[in-house]
């Protein structure tokens, strides 16, 4: 059985320790489970509900927690980029580069990702469907890019809701070196909770396994080992305890 990507992290870089402690977690399932998954966090949250909301340290200081996660623990680092300043700083840490799904349209920022030569991993917006990524994907294809990955995280459904339509993920396979299930964003709703998104981390798995059985050749977990009490996305985040059992179901079930 091919082992599938796994992406995990907090959400946003809240502090080095709580970087030190998923990381040393995430080390350790990687021993455990044969498996190489990519630390995920991002330096700046720059589409937060409100003006008020924790956004995260910054591009420099941020590059520089990830840089020392992955000399530490030996982790391959993810994290997302805004703007098409941002690519050639983030790339120098980051083995992936992930354009936000609101950006996923954004030809200057898909160019300066791909002209990195890192790995590009679009996400899917919540107002596309699968074939409209083709367009994302030769963007970064024509512009020089190596490999692309897709990620679904479902499509927005009346207000504060998303719903997730699993054929995205087979039909977005033949456009893409690999389609990615992003487990925790979608169980969101956006704008549920007044000036933050809302979320039930309950369906996680679920949507974990339903991917899996689409075909799914990855899986994207933001997790903390306190999501109540995370700065970002804490209703939809998936406890940091939780997610040894999770990965065992999908790579050895």
């Amino acid at each position: 059985m091919t082992k599938p990507i796994l992406i995990a992290g907090p959400c946003v870089i809240e502090d080095a320790s709580l970087l030190d402690t998923v990381a040393t977690e995430l080390a350790r399932l990687n021993r455990k489970h044969g498996v190489d998954i990519i630390f995920k966090a991002s330096f700046d949250k720059a589409n937060r509900t409100s003006l008020h909301s924790f956004r995260g340290p910054g591009l420099e200081r941020g590059l520089r927690m990830l840089a020392e996660v992955k000399a530490k623990h030996g982790l391959r680092i993810t994290t997302d980029i805004h703007e098409a300043a941002q690519a050639a700083p983030a790339a120098e840490v980051a083995d992936i580069l992930q354009i936000p799904a609101f950006l996923c349209r954004q030809t200057d920022l898909l160019v300066a990702a791909a002209r990195t030569g890192r790995i590009v991993n679009i996400k899917k917006a919540q107002f596309l469907g699968a074939a409209d990524m083709r367009y994302p994907v030769e963007k970064v294809r024509q512009s020089g890019g190596g490999e692309v990955w897709l990620t679904e995280r479902g499509n927005s459904f009346g207000y504060n809701n998303l719903v997730v339509d699993f054929r995205n993920v087979t039909d977005m396979l033949p456009l893409a070196d690999a389609v990615v299930m992003d487990c925790t964003h979608s169980v969101q709703r956006p704008g549920s909770a007044g000036a933050a998104t809302g979320g039930d981390r309950r369906f996680v798995p679920s949507m974990a396994l339903a991917a899996k059985a689409f075909g799914a050749t990855g899986y994207f977990f933001e997790v903390h080992p306190d999501p109540d009490r995370a700065l970002s996305d804490g209703p939809n985040m998936l406890r940091l305890d939780d997610l040894d059992n999770l990965i065992g179901k999908l790579t050895h079930d």
